[in-house]
């Protein structure tokens, strides 16, 4: 999944509304991959909400579905770049740790997203870095209990297929509303995260 990023530049992100820092976007469209672009109105208000949010996606699952979820990992492990990924400024040959991970209903067993991370561990605390890596800790917990001053900023929303996606969490032929934003720490691009919601699920 690192590959979907390969290609992306700073500009790709241009007409996206939700770079503009806004709750409300009026009549802005979510693109549809191979299909027709869909008005943001018409998204699931909670889905509207958990696009747009900055903070730990977890507990708000949790208060909405009102169940404890866990994360699980599916995937963890080093990586080398195989090509430029522009967003946290990661070049060709760096040493990065990605993560797959499932959001899901303890009690329900229901999937409600699913994440996938980019994360320049050497920019990370010492203190969290090993935590992170033994999976001790979350990616919003870490940053929750950092202390230091990080900043979320949406660069790409829309919807594709499970099987595009390559999830195979999701249920088969199921569209995903998906949104991908990077963390700066310290005024530098640390993480990249892209998170899947199944649109079903959330209609």
């Amino acid at each position: 999944m690192v590959r979907r990023y390969y290609d992306k530049t700073e500009d790709t992100g241009i007409g996206n509304p939700f770079r503009s820092h806004q709750g409300f976007l009026g009549d802005a469209l979510i693109r549809r991959a191979g299909g027709a672009d869909v008005p943001i109105r018409e998204l699931p208000p909670f889905l509207r909400a958990l696009l747009v949010m900055d903070g730990t996606v977890t507990r708000t699952l949790e208060a909405y579905f009102w169940e404890p979820v866990e994360v699980v990992t599916l995937r963890q492990e080093f990586v080398h770049a195989g090509r430029p990924i522009a967003w946290i400024r990661v070049d060709p040959g760096d040493r990065v740790l990605v993560r797959h991970a499932r959001l899901s209903g303890v009690e329900s067993k229901r999937a409600y997203a699913t994440a996938f991370s980019v994360v320049r561990t050497q920019l990370i605390p010492e203190a969290f870095r090993q935590r992170l890596i033994d999976r001790q800790i979350g990616i919003g917990m870490l940053i929750r209990d950092s202390g230091l001053e990080s900043y979320r900023e949406v660069l790409e929303i829309g919807i594709e297929a499970a099987d595009e996606n390559g999830d195979s969490t999701a249920p088969a032929k199921s569209e995903l509303v998906f949104r991908t934003y990077r963390i700066a720490i310290d005024g530098k691009p640390v993480i990249l995260i892209t998170e899947h919601f199944p649109l079903n699920l959330y209609g």
